[in-house]
């Protein structure tokens, strides 16, 4: 099941808002699609990522995907681990797995966003 204080989007990121840092990751659907996690490109600190437009890549040993941004803000963190470590991505999505932190420009964007049942029912679960 994926955790409840979060939210979701169609493309199987997650976000969750911390005071006003949002951390963005992958959904475990997402790294189950994927398989096993080779290559997580990032953008740097300081970068602005916008709502739904996609802001890094994951690769895998089948496929590349792009990772969305489910909200627009300003990177203020990377999480070098999951650079150094892929593998982090598939064994704790929702943890050590994270791939940005972000200072939301706009809040309300949440509202567009899927929560956890939602999101469950996006993927048929």
């Amino acid at each position: 099941m994926d955790p409840d204080d979060r939210k979701y989007t169609e493309e199987h990121e997650w976000v969750q808002l911390t005071g006003d840092v949002a951390t963005v990751g992958i959904t475990r659907y997402a790294q189950d699609q994927l398989g096993d996690i080779v290559y997580v490109e990032l953008p740097k600190v300081g970068a602005r990522v916008e709502q739904s437009q996609a802001f890094g890549v994951v690769e895998s040993v089948k496929t590349a995907s792009d990772l969305y941004a489910p909200l627009s803000g300003e990177v203020i963190e990377v999480n070098r681990e999951v650079v150094d470590h892929p593998e982090l991505v598939n064994q704790d999505p929702y943890g050590a797995g994270w791939m940005i932190k972000v200072r939301p420009s706009n809040p309300g964007e949440l509202d567009r966003l899927l929560d956890a049942a939602a999101y469950a029912r996006h993927v048929g679960g």
